[in-house]
Formats: C-alpha cells, sequence, structure tokens
C-alpha cells in the first residue's frame, strides 16, 4: 500500500510540474460531458462518495485510460489558466475533488481543487512562469485571493 501511495504521489507531482510547463491539461469527453469517478477516502455528508474529475497531463496518459465505461471518451486538451481559473474554482464550489494522472485502473491522487491550484502558482513561480488569466491581475492575486478562502 506505501509503494502505491509513494506512485500516486509521485504522479500527482509529475502533473503539476508537467502543466505547468505546457500549460496544457488533458481530460476525457463525450457528448455528455467530461469523464468522472468516485472518491475511495471522502464522501459527502449523506453519505456518497465524492465526485471526481479525473485530468492527466499528457495525451498518452488520458488515452491510456480510455476504456470500458470510458469506451466511447475522447481525449480533449483544456488551457492552464482556463483549467486554473474555471475548472478548478468551479469545482471547488461544486464540492468535486481533482483527480491527477489517473491510471487505467482508476488509481491516481485525488486533489482538492484550490490545493492543486496553490501548488500550479508554487510551481510557476519556482520557474519563474507566469500564465494569463482573466479574471484575476496576476498569479499573485488569485494565490491571494485562494489563501484567504482557504483560512476562513
Amino acid at each position: 500500500m506505501i509503494q502505491d501511495h509513494i506512485t500516486v504521489e509521485n504522479r500527482h507531482k509529475d502533473f503539476i510540474k508537467k502543466v505547468s510547463e505546457t500549460e496544457i491539461i488533458y481530460a476525457l469527453k463525450d457528448e455528455n460531458g467530461y469523464s468522472v469517478s468516485y472518491s475511495n477516502e471522502l464522501e459527502y455528508e449523506d453519505g456518497e462518495p465524492v465526485q471526481i474529475i479525473c485530468f492527466w497531463s499528457d495525451q498518452a496518459r488520458a488515452k491510456s485510460c480510455i476504456g470500458d465505461e470510458w469506451s466511447h471518451y475522447e481525449v480533449s486538451s483544456v488551457p492552464l489558466n482556463d483549467f486554473v481559473e474555471n475548472w478548478c474554482l468551479g469545482m471547488n464550489n461544486d464540492g468535486l475533488v481533482v483527480g491527477t494522472n489517473f491510471d487505467s485502473n482508476l488509481f491516481g491522487c485525488e486533489a482538492e481543487p484550490l490545493e492543486l491550484v496553490l501548488d500550479i502558482i508554487e510551481e510557476l513561480k519556482k520557474t519563474g512562469k507566469n500564465i494569463t488569466l482573466r479574471k484575476f491581475r496576476s498569479i499573485e492575486e488569485m494565490e491571494t485571493q485562494i489563501r484567504e478562502v482557504l483560512s476562513s
């Protein structure tokens, strides 16, 4: 189990590093929307498992998960700025979790959307990269507002 946790954690760190570098996130999509899974760790107050929307840092990894109930899905790309501003903030508001770099057995990291945004911002700052945001003047402003939300 420890090995599995380490593998999942490493894939999550790889996700943050790679999406910060390429500024592209991949998802699986069909005519009804995006691929979702259910948390093994988190549940809503009614006891139902929390819903996860899965994302990958590269197209090949996303494609490897097309099968079984996702057999009719296709790989779709999402720009990083759209992901952090719209997807993650929206998922947080909807009580959803981000799944990063799940494998073909749907085993992967379950991340809180706002925490993931902070991790991505940290990686962007560490590498001296910046992304253009529409709803915030800068990644620093976004970071400040997210930290205020998390601390309240």
